[in-house]
């Protein structure tokens, strides 16, 4: 059975250096998750990746069906989950190309469904939030991090937006004033979803570029791209090394 799942943010629709073996498609309860579940090895340790916008990167944040993919990973016997997450840079040390393990998350998504307990029959369940990334995890990251000499950054506050659009500029200083380092819009309701099944989950973000305001002229596209292409691939070994 295999206990551990990555999945793949903007920039990571595909893992490199996974042996693969074979895709499986689930319908769960809640519907199609964003595609097949594509099983394999890395390292010689049995993992499945999962990418979160969909085998051609054509779901939208707001799009995803969060809750199929979570529940098609708990379905399955996942026991860990790695995000992967491209986000945009708020405070100085959060500068493009940086990896960063956040341990505390805001969010502002809205119209999402962001729960496994919304019928009726369902009972009500007030899970602890306190700390919404699973600690263990996040350390074990870390610590991978050091021993291949990885610098990353192991503490950091992630905006979790509606998107699809960037921000304003008004907007970032509000999420900077709200103790925010990063902005993204993947990050929630996927932690809580996680934490709903029980399952230990970390994100990974990349940091792809300074939010609206805290560089210079517009945020294009293609320069979030070219960042995301280098910075990614720093990524890889950290996870290869996690796994191993």
């Amino acid at each position: 059975m295999v206990d551990i799942a990555i999945i793949g943010g903007s920039g990571f629709d595909q893992m490199g250096g996974l042996e693969f073996s074979h895709s499986e498609s689930i319908i769960t309860p809640y519907g199609e998750p964003s595609a097949p579940l594509n099983y394999g090895t890395i390292n010689g340790r049995e993992i499945v990746f999962l990418p979160r916008h969909g085998p051609a990167h054509s779901i939208a944040p707001h799009r995803i069906n969060y809750r199929a993919n979570i529940h098609a990973l708990k379905h399955i016997g996942v026991k860990k989950i790695i995000a992967v997450a491209a986000v945009g840079g708020i405070t100085p040390q959060m500068h493009p190309g940086a990896l960063v393990i956040p341990d505390q998350i805001v969010d502002y998504t809205w119209a999402r469904k962001h729960t496994f307990f919304e019928d009726e029959s369902d009972p009500v369940v007030h899970i602890d939030f306190t700390w919404p990334y699973c600690e263990l995890l996040r350390r074990q990251l870390i610590d991978t991090a050091v021993r291949i000499n990885q610098p990353l950054i192991s503490q950091a506050t992630y905006a979790a937006t509606q998107g699809p659009r960037l921000e304003s500029g008004a907007e970032i200083i509000r999420l900077e004033r709200d103790g925010c380092d990063l902005v993204g819009m993947t990050g929630m309701p996927e932690a809580a979803l996680a934490r709903e099944l029980e399952l230990c989950y970390a994100s990974c973000c990349v940091v792809a570029n300074w939010a609206a305001g805290k560089g210079e002229g517009e945020i294009s596209m293609e320069q979030i791209e070219a960042v995301l292409s280098g910075a990614m691939e720093k990524l890889r070994p950290l996870l290869a090394a996690l796994l191993q």
